[in-house]
């Protein structure tokens, strides 16, 4: 296993430096378009943003009913729709989280709807288990978180759980491992540096105990 460890550290150290060396090679005129190719980027980032807002994107709102559920679909790539009962206590529990998320990621929108005011929709997507989120990408529905049996099947779940699975059906940007839940991954990577700690030996220790300060 440390052997393994250290040829993936190897590996890793031996890309970087190829990119440092990429890097060192590019003269200003490369330089320059890297920078206006990156601002352009930005711009149009900002820009779509922009557009997300105005189209409701950032908040996590209520909608009517089955008709404004279809044109939120139409007019954004990505949907979370939770659908929901008021005399639902766990309903609430799913409100506060995807509150928090719509305001992390604008590129998504975020709604909720009352299955008693869209029977039609609720039984033409099978939905017979509150909470249901749905998960729409560009007018398709990718994807049912069913209760809370995907988010450990209890009641006090992190939001990042449910950020996580929600990601796993490509509906919100995310960085994180999706093969793996976020608290799993972090158990992975605490494994892997006090690994990478232990094989690179005493002589590196005082530099350990710095960065682990």
């Amino acid at each position: 296993m440390e052997q393994v460890l250290k040829h993936v550290a190897q590996t890793v150290e031996k890309q970087l430096d190829s990119e440092l060396e990429r890097l060192d090679t590019l003269d200003s005129n490369d330089l320059e378009a890297i920078r206006q190719q990156r601002i352009a980027e930005m711009k149009k980032r900002a820009q779509q943003k922009q557009e997300w807002i105005a189209n409701g994107h950032g908040e996590y709102t209520e909608i009517d009913g089955e008709k404004e559920f279809f044109v939120v679909c139409n007019k954004s790539d990505n949907v979370v729709c939770h659908f929901y009962r008021a005399d639902t206590p766990r309903c609430r529990i799913v409100d506060m989280h995807l509150k928090t998320l719509a305001k992390k990621h604008v590129e998504t929108r975020f709604v909720k709807l009352d299955v008693e005011r869209a029977p039609f929709l609720t039984s033409r997507l099978k939905i017979r288990v509150i909470p249901t989120i749905g998960l729409v990408k560009q007018n398709k529905t990718k994807d049912f978180i069913v209760g809370f049996t995907d988010l450990g099947n209890c009641d006090d779940f992190s939001t990042e759980i449910l950020e996580w699975r929600i990601a796993r059906a490509d509906v919100i940007e995310y960085s994180g491992d999706l093969l793996v839940p976020p608290a799993e991954a972090r158990k992975q990577r605490a494994l892997t540096v006090h690994s990478k700690k232990t094989i690179r030996g005493p002589q590196d220790s005082d530099s350990d105990l710095d960065l682990s300060d």
